[in-house]
């Protein structure tokens, strides 16, 4: 409605109307308020002693709910942006898990007060605002109507009309007086609806600091699990893996001293599960964080990934250099993650993986030459992905058709690291 009162056909629109409708609805609903309110109040207090009258008051002060719901409803008369509800779903059904959800919130008491405004002071301002802006210039402009029927006509009650000459100049200064009013009315209500939107809805700053503090703790999440990786990976690195390592070069000498026998068969199945225990390590601590990601960066991890994959995939990835932490490891799990899923589902030939950092966002495709008919969520690993990558900021698409091509990308805002 603000966007609507500086333009030239205002007065020929809706919205005067739609203020009118709002303030006359205001005046209505505010006169109810104020009656069931003192109604409930007196009523709850003479009957408290009996403990009857406490389902009275305790309504009474939730009577700000309905009303703050039946305002918002109302503000959609000259407001196109909906107010959101402030309140707060129960944890548990029932109506005693609803009660303490709402006594407990600030909002409950906002909407309360906001009542209590309502009913003592805002609806008398919308009563005067539609007699005086509306209802006395249509009584002016009916000068000449009234003439007619009676003989006679008393402007608003104060002066008195006889001849034509003045009831049409009296009709002549209600149309003036009528368009001044509906540009006011416009104002009156904006600045009313204003006023409710402050008292009912939630707080912007609040959900803006609560929006900022979300997204600023989910990347302080993402970079501690990260960092809780590469420890783990280093701690694994240098710690059982050398351990296993010098483990299995004993038992390979002891092997080569012992002379032939049971002993020397012994040192030999136990320097060969030694092996496989070291290979099985190594290959967990890369499924962890891999070292070449750490030390060399997502192209060279993406290239070591395709010399692993049980495909032959072609790699294409030009990147200006080093990324985040979490971007790289976010992109390196999709790409293992997808090429993975080629080589137990896709029957592909053949695999591709390309991408470049271009305008400030990292852009990854794997596309692979399979069946296709692929689905995210349907045990392929990707939602979790999907879920890691939205973290960032960044989306997760796939495009698989029956017979395929499967292409999955990935785009990541994100800027070099320095």
């Amino acid at each position: 409605m603000w966007q609507a009162l500086p333009r030239p056909g205002y007065l020929l629109s809706a919205w005067p109307w739609r203020s009118a409708a709002y303030l006359f609805t205001g005046a209505v609903t505010g006169l109810v308020v104020l009656v069931g309110i003192v109604l409930g109040a007196v009523a709850g207090g003479v009957l408290a002693l009996a403990l009857v009258g406490l389902p009275l008051l305790l309504g009474t002060a939730l009577a700000g709910i309905p009303v703050a719901a039946l305002e918002r409803c109302r503000l959609r008369l000259v407001d196109g942006e909906r107010a959101p509800d402030p309140h707060e779903a129960p944890g548990e059904p029932g109506l005693r898990a609803w009660l303490v959800t709402r006594l407990r919130e600030r909002a409950t008491w906002r909407e309360l007060g906001h009542a209590l405004l309502f009913a003592g002071l805002l609806w008398p301002v919308d009563a005067l605002a539609v007699a005086v802006l509306l209802l006395g210039p249509l009584a002016v402009v009916a000068t000449p109507l009234q003439l007619a029927l009676f003989g006679e006509a008393k402007v608003l009650k104060m002066w008195l009309v006889t001849g034509w000459p003045a009831a049409v100049g009296c009709a002549a200064l209600g149309l003036v007086l009528l368009a001044l009013g509906g540009c006011l009315l416009g104002v009156v209500a904006g600045a009313r609806a204003g006023l409710t939107r402050l008292l009912i809805a939630p707080r912007e700053a609040e959900l803006g600091a609560r929006v900022v503090e979300l997204a600023r703790s989910r990347v302080r999440l993402v970079d501690a699990f990260e960092a809780e990786r590469r420890r783990i990976e280093r701690d694994l690195h240098d710690g059982a893996q050398q351990r296993l390592v010098a483990l299995t070069m004993t038992l390979g000498l002891a092997r080569l001293d012992a002379p032939p026998g049971p002993l020397a068969d012994q040192l030999a199945k136990a320097h060969r599960e030694a092996g496989t225990a070291l290979a099985e390590l190594r290959e967990l601590i890369h499924g962890i964080h891999p070292k070449v990601l750490a030390d060399y960066g997502l192209e060279a991890a993406v290239a070591d990934a395709a010399d692993r994959s049980a495909v032959p995939v072609d790699v294409d990835l030009e990147l200006p250099g080093r990324l985040s932490p979490a971007v790289e490891a976010a992109a390196y799990f999709v790409v293992c993650e997808a090429l993975a899923n080629v080589g137990r589902h896709s029957g592909a030939g053949r695999a591709e993986v390309s991408g470049e950092h271009r305008d400030g966002r990292l852009l990854l495709r794997i596309r692979d030459d399979g069946r296709g008919g692929a689905r995210a969520g349907e045990g392929s690993g990707l939602t979790g992905l999907a879920d890691r990558v939205s973290v960032l900021d960044g989306r997760l698409s796939l495009s698989s058709p029956p017979g395929g091509p499967t292409l999955l990308r990935v785009e990541i805002p994100c800027d070099p690291a320095s």
